[in-house]
């Protein structure tokens, strides 16, 4: 067990040579057919990530300009809807300002056409009025003068008497 120990602790020179030269014809092999496809492929993937790398880089960059575009519009926006708004605030007040003079106009002619049917209907109140004491009035002077003519020398004395006046007023 002894030489089985010391034979693993130090080993033969044989077997450190030809681990040593099998180890190199790898070495060689894989430097010949594996060594640039593998670098090869590591300087893809390196320039892969880069280019990925870049392209994010751009696209942050890309989206940051977009985000301050969009902010100049969400701004301008907002300046031309308070314009908008202002516009319509100040229509709106001028539009009302026209109705209300217009209805002050409206409500100004509507007076004046009442107060002119007033007058007229009181003109034409009073000239009905006036109508009725005369025609009342005719009424009852004829009453009172038939009863008062009744007797015939009277009728001829007031008969001389509205022709006596009948003259005087024409002269």
């Amino acid at each position: 067990m002894i030489i089985l120990a010391n034979s693993l602790a130090t080993p033969a020179i044989g077997t450190i040579f030809w681990t040593t030269f099998i180890f190199l014809i790898l070495m060689i092999v894989l430097r010949v057919f594996a060594w640039k496809p593998i670098l090869s492929a590591v300087k893809a993937r390196e320039e892969s990530i880069r280019s990925s790398l870049e392209a994010a880089d751009e696209a942050r960059k890309d989206m940051e300009r977009l985000k301050a575009d969009n902010e100049a519009i969400i701004d301008e926006a907002r300046h031309e809807r308070d314009i908008l708004m202002k516009e319509a605030r100040t229509a709106k007040d001028r539009l009302m300002a026209e109705a209300r003079q217009q209805a002050k106009t409206e409500a100004d002619k509507i007076i004046v056409k009442a107060r002119e049917e007033i007058e007229r209907e009181k003109r034409a109140a009073l000239t009905q009025f006036r109508e009725q004491v005369v025609s009342l009035s005719v009424s009852i002077a004829e009453k009172i003068l038939r009863n008062k003519l009744s007797f015939d020398n009277q009728h001829e004395k007031l008969i001389n008497d509205l022709l006596d006046e009948a003259d005087l007023s024409k002269n």
